[in-house]
């Protein structure tokens, strides 16, 4: 799930993490990536969250950071910041053998620091590191749609995650657009995606949240061999 919690105030200008936490138990997700959370009134409302679902945190106590809750480990997680107002979360996923590489993205409105913002995420550090061989997926906030849909084919390797056919999340009481959304590469297959539309979604706060159900591909490379029938097979040395 990728939510963008604007410090747990909702539409009605009233702050209750209680209600996101209970926005995010309606899905039940593995892990969720939060956007803008913590609040200069509210420093502690990553470690609420964390607690009432029963999931672990990532991410410094800052006001307006992002973090990931997950029910499942997650190793080497940095925070990067982008131009401007943008920012960055990366962690590492190993699920039997398989590796996710995982993005918490939020990007900041403007076309001119947009660009700049995209340009570091496709930098040496995040998605163009040469280790990043393994399956990625970039989920969160891009805030504006028409900018990440033009800026983010500039790699050709990135492709846009499934979506259902009103795909909009903001803002959350109207939702017309969809800034939440999700990019990836590699061996992955999205088996199902929803925008949670409850009423209790709508009042939280001022994005819906989305959630993806992904499905790793084995990453072993298979041979096909013929003729082998009725023919001894023996270890070869090495």
């Amino acid at each position: 799930m990728t939510y963008h919690v604007h410090r747990c105030r909702g539409g009605d200008g009233r702050t209750d993490p209680e209600r996101i936490a209970e926005v995010i138990r309606q899905s039940a997700p593995d892990l969720v990536a939060l956007q803008d959370v913590n609040s200069e009134e509210d420093p502690g409302q990553l470690a609420y969250l964390a607690e009432q679902l029963g999931m672990q945190s990532f991410g410094q106590s800052c006001t307006g950071g992002n973090a990931l809750l997950s029910l499942i480990p997650l190793k080497g997680v940095q925070e990067y910041r982008l131009a401007k107002a943008g920012c960055c979360q990366r962690a590492d996923i190993d699920l039997a053998g398989q590796r996710l590489f995982l993005y918490n993205l939020r990007l900041d409105t403007g076309f001119y620091h947009y660009r700049q913002q995209v340009r570091a995420l496709f930098g040496p550090e995040l998605l163009g590191r040469h280790s990043a061989q393994c399956p990625q997926l970039v989920i969160g906030d891009f805030a504006d749609p028409l900018a990440a849909a033009l800026l983010f084919n500039w790699a050709g390797s990135m492709r846009r995650t499934p979506t259902p056919f009103w795909s909009a999340t903001y803002p959350a009481r109207l939702p017309l657009l969809d800034r939440d959304r999700g990019y990836m590469r590699g061996g992955l297959r999205i088996l199902d995606c929803s925008v949670l539309h409850s009423s209790l979604a709508r009042e939280a706060s001022t994005h819906l949240p989305i959630s993806f159900t992904v499905q790793m591909a084995d990453p072993r490379l298979y041979l096909r061999l013929g003729g082998l029938k009725n023919r001894r097979m023996e270890i070869a040395p090495g």
